[in-house]
């Protein structure tokens, strides 16, 4: 499987070695390489794009604003002199984190994590159709069958998936947008900015609230319109 690749990063010395990185790898092959964001924006469609390193600290606009911008299908691995943007990182969903001066070594291992990534992805159902999802959680992949899944919580930087039968969450550290992207439309429901729930698993919902035993998880105004369309589905 080959992936393309650019590379955004504001210092020459930078840019150049990430060149020879990427030339020295198999199974990438280079798009372009630019000084800033807002050229790349200017000259790359990112739609073809499938893997991103990205530097953070640049005048004009940093790589995460740029991450949130640029198709959510291209997978990011930031590039950084500054340890601090560790989890600001992971808050946007990056697949890794590298801080320069970066090896080689370091690089491949990255590059390498994105090839799985396609690749687990290549061989996984459409959303629609899936039937487990795999998250990172203490350094390594877990599955997770969805018909386990009771409800997720979404907090600062990681979630928590609660399952049937289990009396502690799966945490991992990634967005609730980043999960609810792997769900399937037609099982799954956002209640809240803060909340997914199955909806197979809604058995009761009291003063705008859903009960899961002794937990109550809230339905939010701009969120409650599409949950009673999403259960007025599920009656018929």
């Amino acid at each position: 499987m080959n992936l393309t690749c650019c590379i955004i990063d504001d210092e020459p010395l930078a840019l150049d070695m990430l060149e020879v990185y990427v030339k020295k790898t198999p199974f990438l092959t280079l798009c372009g390489k630019f000084p800033s964001a807002l050229l790349a924006m200017q000259q790359c469609a990112f739609d073809s794009v499938d893997l991103l390193f990205l530097d953070i600290q640049m005048p004009e606009l940093d790589g995460l604003e740029f991450s949130r911008i640029i198709n959510t299908r291209t997978r990011i691995v930031f590039t950084t002199a500054f340890e601090q943007y560790a989890v600001d990182s992971y808050r946007v969903n990056a697949l890794d984190y590298l801080l320069k001066p970066i090896s080689y070594t370091e690089f491949l291992q990255a590059a390498n994590k994105a090839l799985q990534w396609y690749e687990m992805l290549r061989q996984t159902p459409e959303r629609n159709e899936r039937s487990s999802i795999f998250v990172k959680t203490d350094y390594k992949l877990i599955q997770i069958e969805l018909k386990d899944i009771l409800y997720i919580e979404g907090l600062k930087d990681y979630v928590k998936i609660y399952l049937a039968g289990t009396p502690h969450p799966v945490v991992t550290l990634m967005s609730i947008k980043a999960i609810e992207e792997l769900l399937p439309e037609s099982q799954f429901i956002r209640v809240h900015r803060s909340y997914i729930v199955q909806g197979s698993k809604i058995k009761v919902v009291e003063r705008n609230r859903i009960v899961f035993g002794k937990e109550y998880i809230p339905v939010s105004d701009s969120y409650k319109e599409k949950f009673l369309a999403f259960l007025g589905q599920k009656s018929h």
